[in-house]
């Protein structure tokens, strides 16, 4: 076998690595990126799989395997350096790295989105008291300032990295760059927050955080404006759109689609139960949203 059909085979397989990963954690966002075409679909996955392990690393999963804080701290920083270390390189003996070394070597995502990623996951790691302290530490709640740093560096730059992915083969003029920039932050911010909603019982009681207040709990109120930003941040990205690449426009679309039924459901329950249990949409309700999404693009494009 030559060296580049060796490095090829490898690449295939880190690729097929990286699609595991968002098949064993993500049925809405795994179903919504299967409308891409083939490049974008192989590209966008290969970003979730790192931005995942990433967030695994700092969400405890070494410590539930026993690994103390400080060596979880040195896990999460090797992993940063291996991914620079691919970036320069353009190869590592991590699969999930190497592939999203490839993406991003390939469409033109560097540093100045990398980095903010990894310094919102650092801030978590370096907040959170180690584990056997849990009971006893304070909630780390988030100012509004601090939780608009937090957003920009964990989902609006995860956005920007898929918009890069769309057009670095879909080049757009310059005036429309800003548009179709803000409604990649929008979303990523949207999708973000909504996830807060569903996920705030385990991360206070679990993690330790209150990303939505900078009190301990959730108020009705909050919550209710909460929505309306969510909302705002939607109409945002759902306006940006039509200048996304057709295949872009159905995934995004149907993603949309999905997270708008999850906080119309959000909306709708007591605060209470949020800390009871993660509000999920069933299966027939998903692809009910994304079949009426898809058509609705398809007539669009038609029209």
């Amino acid at each position: 076998m030559s060296e580049r059909s060796s490095l090829e085979t490898y690449s295939r397989t880190a690729e097929r690595a990286a699609k595991s990963v968002i098949d064993g954690y993500s049925t809405s966002f795994g179903a919504a990126t299967a409308l891409l075409g083939p490049s974008h679909r192989s590209h966008v996955r290969n970003v979730y799989a790192l931005v995942r392990v990433a967030d695994e690393i700092v969400d405890g999963l070494p410590s539930s395997a026993g690994v103390g804080p400080d060596e979880v701290g040195e896990m999460f920083e090797d992993f940063v350096a291996e991914t620079y270390r691919a970036l320069s390189r353009g190869v590592s003996t991590n699969l999930i790295i190497h592939a999203f070394a490839r993406t991003a070597r390939q469409t033109g995502i560097g540093s100045d989105l990398i980095e903010p990623f990894f310094a919102a996951m650092r801030s978590d790691l370096d907040a959170d008291p180690p584990a056997g302290d849990r009971a006893s530490a304070d909630v780390r709640c988030l100012s509004a300032t601090e939780h608009a740093d937090y957003v920009y560096g964990s989902a609006e730059v995860v956005g920007l990295m898929c918009l890069r992915i769309f057009l670095h083969d879909n080049p757009r003029d310059d005036a429309q760059l800003p548009t179709l920039e803000c409604g990649a932050r929008r979303l990523g911010a949207a999708f973000q927050n909504i996830n807060f909603l569903r996920d705030l019982a385990d991360d206070r009681d679990r993690l330790g955080r209150s990303y939505l207040t900078e009190e301990t709990r959730l108020s009705a109120s909050t919550r209710d404006a909460w929505i309306l930003t969510i909302r705002d941040q939607l109409a945002d990205a759902e306006a940006a759109m039509p200048l996304l690449p057709y295949d872009a426009r159905l995934a995004v679309g149907a993603a949309t689609a999905l997270f708008r039924a999850l906080i119309d459901t959000i909306a709708a329950a007591p605060v209470e139960r949020l800390y009871q249990e993660r509000i999920r949409i069933p299966a027939h309700v998903k692809a009910r949203l994304l079949a009426r999404s898809t058509l609705g693009t398809l007539r669009g494009r038609s029209a």
